[in-house]
């Protein structure tokens, strides 16, 4: 690509409004010209205006240093500036986040969204690029019904659920019903953003409680793994997934233990280890750049995947998997992890406007 699409970063300040301006830093397709954050922050620098510093990898780009922070309502300074935004908003008014993003999509700016506010709005897409890209066929129907030109939303799911939900999505792919799962996630502390759990409560801790984690673990999955049928997404019903979410004392990376059963078909263990070893879908047919090349990795280790050593497995973009073994309830169990504010947030949401952008729902 010749000329790079100019982006904007929305809640540029906070953890992964960070990460997302260091992971696009040397992006090939985009560059980032616009961010924005609080009222209270507009007008500053961005070197300036970092109360906790810069805290994610690396040096912050130079190129972003010096661009003049924007209140993140003013929608009206990015119309222009930026084709589309990446919204990494870190606050608990889901309705005000709703508005702002309506807003931007209304102005003819595409939004890619970490926030939760929208991920069960009817018509909006809840996206892992690797599981379910035809439902950002669903785009010319939100632009339709809600007046919107070239602007739309897209959001993508819990970061925990993307420890998990690709291996066990390969599987249904290749042709086997998953009836029942068992999800019991151990989940990093940068997941509560910065500064996060308190250290006299996660040092020398588990704390076996992270609010609205469960639900969203038992809820969103549906919706993925759903179809578009007739303009609507229809559930998946037929999975049951029960839920238990822990906070452990590790920086990054979400891991997932997980109970399996199938229907009446059932794989052997010889036949998932080379469905994971074989899976590739939509992101690494098309190349894109933040498409890990193998999306599932299998440690044949038995005490791996492991956060310290796993979590920047192929940029930090795939899902590692180990110790499948029969279970003696269910069918298999197995453990999943995966880097969680980079595949499980910025890097996911990068990844997901690379594939609207392929498939022509950016107008550039």
């Amino acid at each position: 690509m010749e000329t790079k699409i100019p982006v904007g970063i929305l809640g540029a300040t906070g953890m992964v409004g960070q990460q997302y301006i260091h992971l696009l830093e040397n992006h090939p397709w985009f560059e980032v010209v616009y961010v924005a954050a609080s009222p209270s922050s507009a007008g500053k620098k961005y070197k300036n205006a970092l109360k906790s510093g810069w805290i994610v990898a690396g040096e912050m780009p130079k190129s972003v240093a010096n661009l003049t922070l924007h209140d993140v309502a003013d929608v009206k300074q990015a119309v222009g500036v930026c084709k589309l935004v990446f919204s990494a908003f870190e606050m608990p008014d889901k309705e005000a986040i709703r508005k702002a993003e309506d807003s931007y999509a209304a102005a003819g700016i595409a939004v890619f969204s970490n926030a939760s506010a929208h991920r069960n709005t009817r018509d909006v897409p809840m996206l892992i690029a690797e599981i379910n890209p035809e439902h950002l066929n669903i785009i010319p129907l939100q632009q339709k019904t809600r007046g919107w030109k070239d602007g739309f939303i897209v959001v993508k799911p819990n970061c925990s659920l993307q420890s998990y939900l690709t291996p066990v999505y390969a599987l249904m792919a290749a042709g086997y019903k998953v009836q029942r799962l068992i999800i019991t996630t151990m989940q990093a502390v940068s997941g509560a953003g910065y500064p996060g759990v308190s250290a006299l409560d996660i040092v020398d801790n588990l704390v076996p409680f992270i609010s609205g984690e469960e639900e969203k673990t038992e809820s969103e999955p549906r919706k993925i793994l759903g179809s578009l049928k007739k303009g609507a997404f229809v559930p998946n019903t037929d999975i049951e997934i029960s839920a238990n979410c822990n906070r452990v004392p590790i920086s990054d990376g979400h891991t997932a233990c997980v109970n399996i059963e199938f229907g009446r078909k059932k794989p052997t263990k010889e036949q998932i280890l080379k469905i994971w070893r074989n899976f590739s879908a939509e992101p690494q047919k098309l190349k894109l750049p933040f498409a890990p090349k193998h999306p599932v990795i299998y440690r044949t280790e038995e005490n791996r995947p492991q956060p310290k050593r796993d979590r920047d497995a192929d940029k930090a973009m795939a899902v590692s998997v180990g110790r499948l073994r029969e279970d003696s309830v269910f069918d298999f169990k197995f453990v999943a992890l995966s880097h969680n504010t980079v595949r499980g947030a910025a890097g996911g949401g990068i990844l997901n406007a690379e594939l609207a952008l392929k498939k022509g729902y950016l107008k550039i």
